[in-house]
């Protein structure tokens, strides 16, 4: 590598905006191999996929079991997150993380049974992704991109690499992959939520979760590296252009 390790984490992982990007900058490794196995490992791997789609799972299971019953569909939905969260917190892993994902199922839960509609319980995850989008581009317009945040802090750098022009530039650029990645969410969310297909919406936020998470890792890690000049001694050391 012509720079340091790869990266390796998620949202989610559970579709969150930092905690992948920090992970990933903490557990930088020196080697190709090293970083797909940091990246595996940081993902949670199978475990990681299947507590992130147990709840909208059990959602759609609910839902048809119960003759397209939206009580049926909430009330599995709402039990398998509150599963997933207390196995979470037994692990002691990422406490936060786990409370706010049991949240916006439980928020999902509320509106479809208040609206009586099916797929208002993918609502909430639509607005949070694109609420996510617009934070992360505005973040980059003001030169304080989130990727930068999250690796300074995380370095324990705060924020010198703010100081070191190409790192910030870089940080910038690899930042809009994570824009990119709540877009294509919402381009595939947004016309299956308004024609209300119900499993398409259970299936596509499966795969748009673990997997998208891992690739939008790679591609931002690699656009961090290329961004930077050949001489640039890598994140952990930024330069002060001053």
């Amino acid at each position: 590598m012509a720079r340091e390790g790869e990266p390796a984490e998620l949202a989610g992982a559970d579709e969150g905006t930092g905690g992948a990007p920090a992970r990933a900058v903490a557990d930088a490794a020196g080697s190709d191999q090293a970083a797909d196995e940091s990246l595996t490992t940081l993902l949670g791997g199978w475990r990681s996929a299947v507590e992130t789609a147990a709840p909208v799972a059990g959602f759609a299971i609910g839902w048809l079991a119960g003759g397209h019953s939206i009580p049926w569909g909430a009330g599995i939905a709402v039990l398998a997150g509150a599963i997933v969260a207390g196995w979470r917190l037994a692990q002691r892993r990422r406490p936060v993380g786990a409370v706010l994902s049991l949240l916006v199922v439980c928020a999902g839960a509320l509106v479809a049974l208040r609206t009586g509609r099916a797929e208002d319980f993918f609502g909430v995850r639509v607005l949070t992704n694109a609420v996510s989008a617009l934070a992360w581009a505005a973040s980059i317009l003001v030169r304080w991109p989130f990727l930068g945040l999250i690796a300074g802090t995380v370095l324990g750098q705060k924020t010198r690499w703010r100081r070191d022009r190409a790192l910030l530039r870089a940080y910038q650029r690899a930042s809009w992959v994570w824009v990119l990645q709540y877009v294509v969410r919402l381009a595939v969310f947004i016309p299956l939520y308004a024609a209300g297909a119900v499993l398409w919406l259970a299936g596509a936020q499966t795969i748009l979760t673990w997997p998208l998470v891992a690739a939008c890792l790679a591609v931002s890690w690699w656009v961090l590296r290329r961004a930077l000049p050949p001489e640039h001694p890598g994140i952990r050391h930024p330069v002060d252009s001053a």
